[in-house]
């Protein structure tokens, strides 16, 4: 691959999106001060989780204009260039077309025109790719088209189409025509080469959408190669994808896969890790249970019941804090939200009271900060975003590796509370892995602490 002095800025639309890089910061809030030290050097990278996908358009739109505004405003005019990704999700679920819009408008207003939008959601390791312009998924072990699969079905960001040309008419309603998007080929990308994606990308302007197609790293490195010629010679593109292709334009070619030399645990901490789990998604509960029947962990559980009743709330909450502390003196310690989903008719009362119990998950933590546990695995994207940031009071933290390709980050906190500074944190999906992932991630902890 080629090396290119270009500066990745990636604005996460989900907390888990860093999951196929390495040895790159993750900056949990959108400080510019934070984003330009991250950024100083060509050729450095850094996610931004703006967390956009829990948000409603206008407010995602919104987030993602101030982050880059602001983060700009910083920059001198011989700074090496920047490349703008708008990072989401491989099953096609987001603000798909509003937030690269809203990136291009902002670089508009500090006099940089987007020639193209390039569109590749692929995730390779988790089985989704794009080939004839049709987005696959694997699931069960068989490859389908997104639209026969239940993301399609997502009760916010529905849709219903896997043709991708026709999956951006259907987002834009009509704004872009199916017949207006320019694809790269896996023909093109394998048999042209290089020189062939340069032909096509350089003839994309005012902000085209292209559709790239990859099943494997080797044709997201031929287009990431195209468009470091391209940007030399004065094209710009924001990048709308999975967490994939961001690898390749981050300048890196491999994965890397945490060994026990690189969870490294400080002899300051106490011999035993906290496990916080907030997902409800059923593989997390059957993950749960592989922890629980391994028998590596004291339990316990937060009754969703009792942090609903205001009498109960607080008292509920100081003894789950003091069990994590009594916990944590001589094993590992899970907590975990009662496994009944608690929910109403009333959508705004049902959001309300999943943002009651998250905040509780994060009292918790924040509670238990100073009972140093060796190491901590949140177990949610949503969980692992509150864990992380109001919970411990992360601001940066320094993705280490991930436990299984693709899957399962380490992050290792540097802007963070110097009770949290030195605390390898696990940032897990609730919807990723084996069954018995989750304890084998706790396994391998275990085994770096003794």
């Amino acid at each position: 691959m080629l090396s290119s002095p270009r500066r990745l800025l990636v604005l996460d639309d989900d907390p888990t999106g860093s999951q196929c890089v390495h040895d790159v910061p993750v900056a949990f809030e959108q400080d510019p001060e934070i984003l330009a030290h991250a950024l100083k050097e060509p050729g450095s990278t850094c996610f931004t989780l703006t967390n956009t996908r829990a948000l409603d358009e206008d407010d995602a739109v919104a987030l993602n204009r101030s982050t880059l505004a602001h983060f700009l405003d910083t920059l001198d005019a011989d700074d090496a260039p920047l490349h703008v990704v708008s990072r989401s999700d491989s099953t096609l679920r987001g603000h798909v077309i509003a937030e690269p819009h809203a990136l291009a408008d902002v670089l508009s207003d500090h006099g940089v025109q987007v020639d193209a939008f390039l569109f590749c959601p692929a995730m390779i390791e988790a089985g989704r790719y794009t080939e004839g312009n049709v987005h696959y998924a694997v699931v069960d072990g068989s490859a389908r088209r997104v639209e026969d699969t239940d993301f399609a079905r997502d009760a916010t960001f529905g849709y219903s189409h896997s043709e991708l040309a026709e999956f951006l008419a259907e987002k834009s309603g009509g704004a872009v025509q199916a017949s207006d998007v320019l694809s790269l080929s896996l023909e093109d990308i394998r048999t042209g080469g290089t020189s062939r994606v340069e032909e096509i990308l350089s003839g994309a302007s005012n902000r085209s959408w292209v559709v790239v197609n990859a099943t494997e790293y080797s044709d997201m490195e031929v287009v990431a190669d195209a468009v470091t010629h391209l940007e030399a010679r004065g094209h710009h593109f924001v990048t709308r994808c999975g967490p994939s292709f961001v690898r390749p334009l981050a300048g890196q070619s491999g994965p890397r896969i945490l060994d026990p030399a690189d969870i490294r645990l400080s002899p300051e901490r106490r011999e035993h890790g906290l496990v916080v789990v907030g997902s409800h998604v059923g593989l997390t509960t059957q993950q749960l249970d592989e922890v629980q029947r391994r028998g590596q962990l004291t339990e316990i559980e937060l009754d969703v019941e009792k942090l609903l009743a205001p009498e109960e709330r607080d008292e509920h909450l100081s003894q789950t804090v003091r069990a994590v502390h009594e916990g944590l003196e001589s094993n590992d310690v899970a907590v975990y939200t009662s496994r009944t989903l608690v929910r109403t008719d009333d959508p705004v009362e049902s959001l309300d009271i999943a943002r009651s119990v998250s905040d509780a998950v994060v009292e918790v933590v924040r509670r238990s900060r100073d009972a140093l546990p060796a190491w901590v695995v949140a177990k949610g994207g949503i969980t692992s975003h509150e864990v992380a940031h109001r919970g411990l009071g992360i601001r940066v933290a320094q993705v280490t590796g991930q436990f299984f390709p693709g899957q399962i980050s380490m992050f290792h906190p540097e802007d963070a509370p110097d009770a949290v500074r030195d605390c390898p944190y696990v940032v897990f999906p609730g919807n990723v892995g084996t069954r018995e992932a989750l304890a084998d991630v706790v396994e391998r902890l275990q085994n770096a602490t003794g």
